[in-house]
């Protein structure tokens, strides 16, 4: 922890301007953000976060999304899905309008946030399960990558991740907190990436000794925000100017510079995400 400590503020204040990172995962589109939209992405450019991915999360989101891309093109990039905990007994009518929108709108370039999560509740576990199903076959029809959400949920999403192997599909697993094996299982599906965060700052993550296991090639940056935010922001809103303080713990776990950091997951992401 101490070497994360040195190298952030070194990274923050020198190193930024020659690195580019990519966010793989940010809700800036979301209200938190509704008075200073236009500041916070200008911090993560000037973080070096050139690149922002949006993953969707319900049908009401769409509108303040898509205007967000329009307003940052080239730097802003939409997703399109239902996130499992906006799965409710209507959702078939939810994800009509997203299918179609998906496959009339190039702008998109992953299905996302899609998954399962019973941490809340598994009052909908059927309809989440048939919803992932259906979204996967989206991303299987049109060609598009996955951002798969997970939570209380890694035996039932590998099962649905082993029903459909054989398509080809490719991805990211957002948020990975889990174990090496879970890692290794995961992994197992070539052309999928593992989704790293603030998680990986905190003092009792597991996830330092997890990532031993994990080649860098299988990684790209998110944050999450306005959630999950790095230390030394724990307990305040996330936001993808953040980004550094996550490669910078890489680095220290990695034993390796924060501009190899940036060039692998930078090259990770655009590699998955081809319309970056």
């Amino acid at each position: 922890m101490a070497l994360f400590t040195i190298i952030v503020p070194t990274v923050a204040r020198k190193m930024l301007p020659m690195i580019e990172f990519v966010d793989t995962h940010t809700h800036l589109f979301c209200k938190e953000f509704d008075e200073e939209r236009r500041a916070v992405v200008e911090r993560a450019l000037e973080a070096g976060v050139t690149r922002l991915c949006l993953p969707s999360i319900n049908t009401e989101t769409l509108p303040s999304l898509l205007a967000m891309c329009d307003e940052f093109p080239g730097v802003c990039f939409p997703m399109i899905g239902l996130h499992p905990t906006d799965v409710t007994p209507d959702y078939k009518q939810h994800l009509q309008q997203m299918e179609a929108l998906l496959k009339t709108d190039s702008r998109f370039i992953a299905v996302g946030e899609v998954g399962l999560d019973f941490y809340w509740s598994d009052e909908f576990r059927k309809e989440q399960l048939d919803a992932f199903d259906v979204q996967v076959e989206w991303a299987t029809s049109v060609g598009k990558p996955l951002a798969i959400h997970s939570r209380n949920a890694f035996r039932e999403l590998a099962d649905v991740m082993r029903k459909h192997r054989s398509k080809g599909l490719n991805g990211v697993f957002h948020c990975f907190s889990g174990s090496a094996d879970e890692a290794a299982e995961l992994l197992s599906h070539e052309g999928f990436f593992l989704g790293i965060g603030g998680v990986l700052t905190y003092k009792k993550s597991p996830l330092p000794a997890v990532l031993a296991g994990v080649p860098l090639e299988r990684i790209v940056l998110e944050t999450d925000s306005p959630y999950l935010p790095p230390v030394p922001f724990r307990g305040k809103r996330n936001e993808s100017a953040y980004i550094p303080y996550i490669a910078a713990a890489l680095a220290a776990v990695y034993g390796c510079t924060v501009e190899r950091v940036a060039e692998l997951t930078t090259a990770n992401a655009k590699r998955l995400f081809g319309n970056l």
